[in-house]
């Protein structure tokens, strides 16, 4: 496969025809500048069609058919959580540099393999976390690094949303469905943005949907090596909240729509001390754009000297956030929730 030069966009085939994909990833990947949609993919050519027309690019039935495409250099991975693995270690092995949905694998095990593979084979890949990409996080952890809250004790963090319709793939067990990868795995990499990779899970809690035979609910306790503390909460059984709030020894500061702003949107943080109280507006960022400029940036760089430099760091974070799912789901005290009415 020949190798656009920096001035060509990075040409990109999708895999899968998801409600994330069309809603964020697909229009981020038509509007970076440094990337363009060469053609989409699905089991049913309806669908891929109907992305295609909206995307303006070509759609082909069936996953095996984009993978032998010449003219694509990455992949956007949007498959059910359990078809992650078969179908991104496909893609390694042809290739191609993979942007895949989170989480990456539904075990830490097929998540540590896939990071191994796509290092052997210099090859970027990411998982789309794109929270992660806003800068209002990295505008937090300045101000955290600055004293403005004192020492960091603890941190609360929450991703819930109302109940998804009953053919939603989440409440699939055999596709890898649940709240615990869907939705907790926003809070736990939270936790590790701002307390380190080194968490050690205190304890947990799953409920389990009857009708589904997943999770669709949960909490978890876990542990920084230095003693702060992390409550995280998730679900798909609640009224939405994404937010998190960090308490320190001198102030409480809190941010809501934490994980899934618009793109329009001005963050707000507030910091709460004991008789005074501010607040601060940051400016709008479209997390997913940068979430997709910065992959197609690895990959211009993995491809002008043959190593990914941000592999070592990504995956050391991507591989811990996989163990501590595990290990939530292992010390999980479940229960089992009411069926819905």
């Amino acid at each position: 496969m020949d190798k656009p030069s920096e001035s060509v966009p990075l040409r990109v085939g999708v895999l899968g025809a998801s409600s994330i994909a069309r809603r964020r990833t697909l229009p981020a990947l038509r509007d970076v500048p440094d990337t363009t949609v060469v053609t989409i993919a699905s089991r049913d050519r309806k669908k891929a069609e109907e992305f295609a027309a909206d995307f303006g690019c070509a759609a082909v039935q069936g996953y095996e058919q984009l993978i032998e495409r010449e003219d694509i250099d990455a992949v956007y991975v949007s498959l059910p959580n359990a078809l992650h693995y078969p179908w991104v270690r496909e893609l390694l092995t042809h290739g191609k540099h993979v942007l895949a949905e989170k989480p990456l694998t539904t075990t830490p095990q097929d998540t540590a393999e896939l990071v191994r593979l796509a290092a052997e084979r210099r090859l970027v890949l990411r998982e789309n976390v794109a929270f992660v990409h806003h800068g209002l996080h990295r505008r937090v952890a300045e101000m955290v690094a600055d004293d403005r809250i004192g020492e960091l004790r603890h941190v609360e963090a929450s991703f819930c949303f109302p109940p998804l319709p009953s053919t939603d793939v989440r409440y699939r067990a055999d596709l890898g469905g649940g709240a615990l990868l869907d939705t907790g795995i926003y809070p736990v990499r939270l936790a590790q943005y701002f307390l380190g990779d080194e968490l050690t899970v205190a304890g947990s809690a799953l409920r389990e949907g009857p009708e589904a035979g997943v999770d669709v609910a949960g909490s978890a306790l876990l542990v920084a090596t230095a003693g702060a503390t992390a409550a995280l909460t998730f679900g798909f059984e609640h009224s939405y909240a994404a937010k998190y709030t960090l308490w320190g020894s001198k102030a409480r500061l809190t941010v809501d729509r934490a994980f899934t702003p618009p793109h329009t949107m001005a963050p707000l943080v507030r910091i709460d001390e004991q008789d005074h109280a501010e607040e601060i507006v940051l400016p709008a960022e479209h997390q997913f754009a940068n979430s997709v400029a910065s992959f197609a940036d690895a990959v211009r760089r993995t491809q002008a000297t043959g190593v990914d430099p941000g592999h070592a760091a990504w995956a050391a974070t991507t591989v811990r956030t996989a163990e501590l799912l595990a290990r939530i789901s292992e010390a999980a005290v479940r229960v089992s929730g009411r069926k819905r009415s």
